[in-house]
């Protein structure tokens, strides 16, 4: 079954003077076709790679698959070395579709070897890991699009030093390069040392590359049918295809994501009621937060538009920032992720009756209870007159994943045509990496390391 997308509490009367009415949907038809148009003839001269990412070609799947089943038969250990897109993807879709505690279970159970997701840089994290794998039996999976990030790079140094150490000349049989297909330093080295690599589409950027080898080989590897992931995430491509902006999925969420934000909702709030879903809203994070976060639109105009990301998880956060979400400003939008059928059901048994608060709970199920949950929080910010829609996964399984992954990249397509912006670069993260680059001495960045260093703290202003 296909996802659905209740809108309901965008439009409800209980929202007073915070909802949305179906005028301000028809009246956003322009800007929807108009946006259509363009989306499409984009995707028709193959600028916006993404958009043809479901349509794999057959032989590109046949070898991740053959890769990964390689991999799951010579190591225990599957590392991804990567940052933003190239971390937060493989993750969200690897603790989606696998068991919660994959990498304690029995390597019987688990079928495949454990996996680890190393994005950050903290010094603690890594030595964290190199204590608890075995080099000897692990394969590397070296992510980066550019094959310039500075991170990711840093990590390929440490684990090359330590598999030469460890195995010889033999290290790069522990090495998968995932790059651009020509460009980067990481495909020249790949050519030099003979290393296995798979290509990121030079059109596809990194935050919208979880249908290339960058997710579909980490997913292969754990066991995860990569061909329902793709056709998934068809089903939605034809979907956002339709013509009539009340029956495009991706379209009239943009809209009203947009709409919304005119009226002071700068903040999106993504919360999953499933533990499975919680890294999709850290994924989203990153392709809401690069995507339409811009100083300027495309005529060079200063606009500083943006929505921010927040992630939230139910029901754990509602004992944590529910109560701002009621009482707070007015400045959110929510979107609620609802499971119908989890994969397991427990029962919560019916003991000790004589007290009120736990007799209620007995012969029910933890699977009614996280409903009801989720349902009692919809209704009281329903009621505090605080918009949010919700996205039905019928079961979380890799077509409703799939589907869901095409779904938000869409939406983000059709909100950069709606504001008139750039959704697929991030000029914003440029100085920051400049001035790493200076600070760390690399040649050519010597007059930035002089603006950077000109730049002092008062020493009044730090307590100590």
């Amino acid at each position: 079954m296909a996802l659905k997308i209740d809108f309901n509490n965008v439009f409800h009367p209980l929202l007073q003077n915070e909802k949305l009415v179906e005028r301000d949907i028809d009246n956003f038809e322009d800007k929807f076709t108009k946006a259509f148009l363009n989306l499409r003839e984009k995707k028709e001269k193959n600028e916006l790679g993404f958009f043809h990412l479901p349509y794999l070609p057959e032989e590109e799947v046949a070898e991740i698959e053959k890769t990964a089943r390689e991999i799951r038969e010579k190591f225990k250990y599957f590392v991804v070395l990567g940052i933003g897109g190239s971390a937060l993807g493989p993750l969200a879709v690897h603790t989606a579709l696998n068991n919660l505690r994959y990498n304690e279970l029995p390597e019987e159970l688990r079928g495949g070897p454990k996996f680890y997701v190393e994005d950050n840089i903290d010094p603690e994290r890594m030595a964290s890991l190199l204590k608890v794998i075995e080099p000897e039996k692990t394969v590397f999976n070296v992510i980066t699009k550019s094959g310039a990030t500075a991170e990711t790079l840093s990590q390929l140094l440490i684990v090359t030093e330590l598999l030469k150490k460890k195995v010889g000349e033999r290290f790069t049989d522990h090495l998968i390069f995932t790059t651009d297909p020509e460009k980067g330093n990481l495909r020249a080295l790949a050519r030099e040392l003979g290393v296995k690599t798979f290509a990121i589409p030079s059109n596809v950027g990194g935050r919208f590359s979880e249908l290339t080898p960058v997710g579909l080989l980490p997913a292969a590897v754990t066991g995860i049918n990569i061909r329902e992931l793709l056709a998934g995430a068809r089903e939605m491509a034809e979907r956002c295809e339709r013509e009539n902006l009340w029956e495009n999925p991706a379209g009239l969420a943009a809209a009203i994501h947009v709409l919304l934000l005119e009226r002071g909702k700068n903040m999106a709030v993504m919360m999953p009621y499933a533990d499975s879903l919680k890294y999709m809203a850290d994924w989203y994070a990153q392709l809401l937060g690069e995507s339409i976060g811009k100083r300027l639109n495309r005529r060079g105009e200063e606009v500083f538009v943006g929505q921010t990301p927040v992630k939230a998880l139910g029901v754990t956060d509602q004992h944590s920032q529910v109560q701002l979400y009621t009482e707070g400003p007015f400045d959110k939008l929510l979107i609620f992720l609802e499971v119908e059928r989890y994969r397991n059901t427990v029962v919560i048994p019916p003991d000790f009756p004589q007290y009120a608060e736990l007799k209620f709970l007995g012969g029910h199920t933890l699977n009614e209870l996280i409903i009801a949950e989720k349902k009692a929080t919809e209704f009281a910010l329903l009621k505090a007159r605080r918009p949010n829609y919700t996205v039905i996964f019928p079961e979380v399984n890799p077509y409703t994943v799939g589907e869901f992954l095409y779904f938000l990249e869409a939406k983000i397509a059709f909100m950069g045509e709606y504001l008139d912006i750039n959704a697929f670069d991030q000029p914003g993260v440029e100085e920051g990496k400049k001035a790493t680059y200076a600070l760390l001495g690399r040649e050519g960045f010597e007059e930035k390391r002089q603006e950077v260093l000109k730049v002092q703290k008062d020493p009044k202003y730090i307590l100590k």
